[in-house]
């Protein structure tokens, strides 16, 4: 009975684990779907959702398939970005989900800590797949990055071994209301300096990051956030000369 037992409390933590790395596979279409939800609202330029969602299904389900099968046919084609991120990215996270359904972890922070290291040298070397140097053995601005990408791989998957090899630690608990709040309000800011301006957008993302924590005394991150946005206020437009609008755009025109 304590076997059985402690099987499923296996089985159970494997299953977690799987579905993160599955969400942490697609994790860049994910962002580009949020970040193109604010062309909408007239927030920056570029694909609108529907636009992004139809190409990176179509590049998951049927371009980087076929270019798979493509080259094992011999034929060669230019493939597109989408394509490209499914075949360097996303797929080998995918087969890590689907290997770590039948292993047993003995350190899940060693497992887990190398696979997201991994994970971030595969999204480097997608995100220079189009330097130079990046293909055979050319030298050029993609050579260097190349280089480290491949370290980074070889050494997450040792960490991730180690993991499998080892008794070690469980995961931790994560406080992710900190990440989660200042990573909301970069995005805010990146979106809404434009149609709000400076003044608005500065003083909201301040106030958004300050909710990452539920010691943040108010009456103090108000003027602290006042007091940063008229910093803000002089140093872009007069110290450093950035054309950036002050107020929102509805109340200039």
């Amino acid at each position: 009975m304590a076997d059985t037992m402690g099987h499923s409390a296996t089985a159970t933590r494997n299953t977690r684990l799987v579905v993160g790395f599955c969400l942490l596979a697609i994790a860049p279409q994910i962002f580009e779907l949020i970040w193109s939800i604010g062309t909408i609202l007239g927030w920056g330029a570029g694909r609108g959702p529907g636009t992004v969602v139809t190409s990176h299904l179509t590049a998951l389900l049927a371009g980087a398939p076929s270019a798979i099968f493509g080259s094992f046919g011999g034929g060669t084609q230019k493939m597109s970005s989408e394509v490209l991120l499914a075949l360097i990215y996303s797929y080998p996270l995918f087969v890590v989900a689907i290997l770590t359904i039948f292993m047993t972890i003995r350190s899940a922070q060693d497992y887990v800590g190398g696979i997201v290291l991994m994970a971030l040298a595969l999204f480097a070397l997608w995100a220079g797949s189009d330097l130079q140097g990046m293909r055979g053995f050319s030298f050029g601005a993609g050579t260097a990055p190349r280089m480290f990408g491949g370290l980074l791989v070889a050494l997450g998957a040792g960490i991730a071994l180690t993991g499998l090899l080892t008794e070690g630690p469980g995961m931790a608990h994560y406080a992710w209301r900190g990440p989660l709040f200042v990573m909301v309000s970069i995005v805010f800011f990146a979106l809404a300096i434009r149609p709000l301006g400076v003044v608005v957008t500065a003083f909201a993302s301040f106030m958004i990051a300050a909710m990452g924590t539920h010691e943040t005394r108010w009456v103090e991150a108000m003027i602290v956030g006042a007091c940063l946005t008229l910093g803000c206020a002089l140093l872009f437009p007069y110290v450093l000369g950035l054309p950036m609008p002050m107020f929102p755009r509805f109340l200039v025109q």
